[in-house]
């Protein structure tokens, strides 16, 4: 019977350790013999190494090696064609690592690869994205394995019927995953076996990427991901850090540390795309939505596809009986892009939600009662009912909360002193999934237990829900219970993304514990260990393919200075229905997390490309600005007391993403009603807005 853990605010188990300094990351454990990478990346965008000059750089004093595609450790082709580093002369876009030198010291192997000289024959690139690029295509699928472009009813008739419209084009650069630690392992090959340390967000599938780049049994790779800094989607699979320390260690038959520098993580290992995303949308005189149609373009790179959902939000947030999306995509001499928290939905939620603060001015109708009155029970794309949705609920409390009655609709109705203020509003939503998994719980005589899964603490407060859900589930006091995750020699587990980690992880810790649980009713104490094992496979892939959804509303005020167009948010708050919350100092933390996020997002963040360099030039935290403090002084999360029986043992459908969906719409919102400007394009810096009190 459940103890009561579940919905209880504990504090971290590492905390302690955390605070002190004896966590330890992937860099950071002792290893006998142990030698430094650095990475060399490519100082070309498009083209062919001709000559690679190691003189110099091996003559350095402490360099060992410097590895390259003359001299690499042959791998087998993978999933992932970009994986294949340093196996030939063909440079695809310029930070490509093309060799890693290796030293005794972490200084020499920097000075090392500082001494490499590279030639090579260039040809001709485009980096630069454009709704009329000639390359544009339409993908066979969207991330994950959405179809490419849907239709229902006649959109274009509808839309030309309709006595309010709305055709808006919105646009979002390249954004950075930037976790506060970067991508980094350390590896040492012993008899044929690999042992990583590894910042990843999925030590399974590294450990089956590894094994098939390198042509050895999953069973000779070990991958430990004890404590990892953030990952934000960019760790969401091996990525070039791993890979290169896993072949530099195999070349120098010595173990490797190797981390990437904050200037390497601009690019190699994924971000998000840039996109164009046109929304139109079309409603009666009362704001009820006739049709809309989203159309989404964004960059893949020539060597690998990816194709990011951006339009998959329209499909099922608001109910119009003509609806179109589209994707297209373009390939271009770039690096390929990849998660980033709540890919897709984040920049797809800034458009459409945008949209709908526009159409609701042009109808004459309150942004909140607009959204209102286009909700829906049933799923526009999928034609089922949701198995729960509160995104009406969320917006009614979220007004209360945040005292939106009587808000004056007009834009610059109100001002204190020098400064413009407003207030904006946005949805939110974001699928609810669970994934396979496997774990393992073990009664011991003492009376304790000790539950073991290969999930991935990337810094959310994973380990820590996974300890109440056990002590429940086993029902015994959490403090009799404990828990190892983080290594591939524990039960497989999935990925820690798409905001699915819990409801898969915790799904199998309830299962091994039922099985346990009946183990000691039928054999009694136990005199020795006892162990029961589940694997939740037939469980998770036996669901009906029901809409599943978490749900909130983003609430802001912000003010701008009518001289320098300077913003500031004087509140933030957020309302969300993510299901049962296991954890509420965690739940608050993530949810706050991505609220900050998406006001970075609509304020801050730019990957600002050069064209002819065909590279970010802001790469590094001081010229690739984030938020901070002073750009919101108050923020604040809740959630409803939501359960949906129709998810998962534990009632969990994730909040990891929901509080970055919508964010960035709500502030733009907000500053469009403070100063009676819109901002298409993000982000709304100063310079789009300087001036605004001499604007009429």
């Amino acid at each position: 019977m459940s103890t009561g853990a579940v919905g209880r605010a504990y504090p971290r188990l590492e905390g302690p350790a955390k605070v002190t300094g004896t966590a330890r990351y992937a860099v950071e454990y002792p290893v006998d013999g142990v030698t430094y990478g650095w990475a060399v990346p490519s100082a070309v965008v498009r083209g062919r190494i001709t000559r690679i000059d190691t003189t110099e750089a091996l003559a350095s004093p402490g360099v060992l090696a410097v590895v390259h595609h003359g001299n690499a450790p042959r791998m087998a082709p993978g999933p992932q064609p970009e994986l294949r580093l340093l196996q030939e002369p063909t440079v695809h876009y310029r930070g490509q690592y093309v060799a890693v030198v290796v030293a005794t010291s972490l200084e020499a192997a920097r000075e090392g690869a500082r001494l490499v000289r590279i030639d090579y024959d260039t040809g001709p690139h485009s980096t630069v994205l454009t709704d009329d690029h000639p390359g544009l295509y339409k993908p066979d699928q969207v991330n994950p394995s959405y179809p490419t472009d849907t239709a229902e009813g006649d959109f274009d008739a509808g839309y030309a019927a309709a006595p309010v419209r709305v055709d808006v084009t919105y646009r979002t650069p390249a954004y950075h995953n930037n976790p506060m630690e970067p991508h980094a392992t350390t590896a040492q090959w012993h008899d044929g076996r690999l042992l990583v340390h590894d910042s990843n967000q999925g030590a399974s599938s590294v450990r089956a990427t590894l094994a098939e780049l390198f042509e050895v049994s999953p069973e000779s790779v070990r991958v430990v991901t004890e404590h990892v800094g953030g990952g934000f989607g960019s760790k969401g699979y091996a990525k070039a850090a791993v890979v290169l320390t896993a072949l530099a260690a195999r070349h120098v038959d010595r173990p490797v540390k190797l981390a990437l520098t904050r200037q390497q993580l601009f690019g190699p290992i994924g971000y998000r795309t840039p996109t164009i995303q046109r929304v139109r949308l079309a409603s009666d005189a009362d704001g009820r939505l006739t049709a809309i149609c989203h159309d989404a373009i964004s960059q893949t790179s020539t060597i690998h596809e990816f194709a990011e959902q951006t339009a998959v939000y329209t499909r099922s947030m608001y109910a119009a009986p003509h609806r179109r999306t589209t994707h297209r995509l373009v390939r271009l001499d770039v690096p390929t892009p990849f998660w980033m928290r709540a890919p897709g939905e984040c920049p797809g939620a800034y458009a459409l939600e945008s949209a709908v603060d526009e159409l609701a001015i042009a109808v004459g109708m309150d942004p909140v009662e607009l959204r209102i009155r286009n909700d829906t029970e049933v799923d526009p794309d999928q034609g089922q009912p949701f198995t729960s949705r509160n995104l009406v609920t969320c917006l009614r409390e979220g007004a209360q909360r945040f005292g939106w009655a009587g808000r004056d609709p007009t834009p610059r109705a109100r001002r204190d002193g020098r400064w413009l203020v407003g207030t904006g509003v946005a949805g939110s939503s974001y699928p609810a999934r669970a994934r396979p998994s496997s774990a393992r719980a073990t009664a011991r005589p003492d009376g304790s237990f000790l539950v073991q899964i290969n999930a991935t603490d990337i810094g959310t407060g994973a380990r820590t829900a996974i300890w109440q859900v056990a002590a429940d589930a086993l029902g015994v006091p959490p403090e009799g219970v404990e828990i190892h995750i983080g290594d591939t020699t524990l039960p497989t587990a999935p990925v820690a993304g798409g905001s699915m980690g819990t409801a898969s992880w915790s799904w199998a810790v309830i299962r091994a514990a039922q099985a346990l649980r009946e183990k000691l009713r039928d054999s009694g104490p136990p005199t020795g260990e006892v162990t029961a094992e589940a694997d939740t496979t037939e469980e998770v892939g036996g669901q009906p393919a029901l809409p599943r959804y978490a749900y909130g509303a983003h609430f802001v005020e912000v003010r701008v200075d009518a001289d320098t167009g300077e913003v500031r948010l004087n509140r933030m708050l957020g309302v969300f229905a993510a299901g049962r919350v296991v954890n509420p100092t965690t739940a608050r933390s993530q949810l706050i997390g991505g609220m900050t996020m998406g006001l970075s997002m609509a304020l801050h963040e730019e990957g600002v490309l050069d064209e002819r360099y065909g590279d970010w030039v802001n790469h590094d935290l001081a010229t690739y600005h984030i938020t901070g403090c002073a750009d919101v002084e108050s923020i604040e999360a809740y959630w409803l007391d939501e359960r949906d029986d129709e998810l998962n043992p534990a009632g969990v459908k994730g909040l990891g993403e929901i509080g970055i969906v919508g964010a960035a719409a709500a502030v733009a919102n907000a500053v469009h009603h403070a100063t009676g400007v819109r901002i298409r394009e993000l982000p709304i810096r100063l310079d789009k807005l300087i001036g605004v009190s001499d604007l009429a």
